[in-house]
């Protein structure tokens, strides 16, 4: 598929300590690689945003954010249509937040703040209320639990080659064993190179991948029923079941969130 080359969306200095933006994007859309002397904050309102940066792959369900730190060369794409926000922060605003690239858990406070902000279209602080509620949503964010990429991927050339075919294929339901003999290796070889590589299990890994193709596949209007059958299941049922464990709330439930 064609990626649309956009352009990104901070190309000059912050004229305040903090600016709030919201973009849309079509699907298949990408930003080149760049950076900023900016720190930047990206949350997802719909869709999910994928974000390249020091050598790790970042993606990021509406319960997660992405952590750009000043200065880091990153480049961003979404493989469907998209809406997210973008907090930048002056590298002085930035002190109590990581160091690293990652991303960030996100509370019922955080995401309240943000679509606050995304309804009043507010880009910057311009009086002493606003400029609170900016400073509470940095406060908040500054105690965020830090965590890898939600999906993080492997450089192992076996285990990579099996992550790698499943993104293209979700609803593909071999076994890690049958797995293993595709690529000349062994179940247990492949088992351990998950744990060690991407801090889960290949069962947890493949959830969550399927949780967010199905989020994609939701917001496109895709009934459950047929959204659990491309994704491999054989009943709704199990689907859900998944769904409301990862997510905290049931496909239906999400969908009504999300419009």
């Amino acid at each position: 598929m064609a990626r649309r080359r956009q352009l990104p969306p901070l190309l000059e200095q912050l004229t305040q300590p903090m600016s709030f933006r919201v973009v849309h994007l079509e699907g298949a859309s990408e930003y080149p690689p760049h950076r900023h002397a900016a720190g930047q904050f990206v949350y997802s309102f719909s869709g999910v945003l994928e974000v390249g940066m020091a050598g790790r792959h970042y993606l990021a369900p509406p319960q997660y954010g992405i952590w750009i730190p000043p200065q880091l060369e990153h480049v961003a794409s979404n493989r469907y249509e998209a809406s997210y926000c973008s907090l930048y922060l002056e590298p002085a605003q930035c002190a109590d937040l990581p160091r690293e690239a990652c991303t960030l858990a996100i509370n019922p406070l955080i995401q309240a703040i943000l679509d606050t902000l995304r309804r009043g279209q507010l880009e910057y602080p311009r009086t002493e209320r606003e400029g609170r509620l900016f400073q509470v949503l940095l406060d908040q964010l500054a105690e965020s639990p830090c965590h890898d990429s939600y999906l993080p991927m492997s450089d192992d050339p076996q285990l990579g080659k099996v992550l790698h075919a499943l993104q293209q294929q979700p609803g593909d339901t071999r076994s890690l064993a049958a797995w293993a003999g595709e690529v000349h290796s062994t179940e247990r070889t492949l088992s351990r190179r998950c744990h060690r590589d991407l801090g889960m299990s290949f069962s947890a890994w493949r959830q969550r991948l399927k949780v967010l193709q199905a989020i994609a596949l939701l917001e496109g209007g895709r009934p459950v029923q047929d959204t659990a059958l491309e994704l491999g299941y054989n009943s709704a049922s199990a689907f859900i079941a998944m769904f409301q464990r990862l997510m905290g709330l049931t496909p239906e439930e999400y969908r009504r969130q999300w419009r």
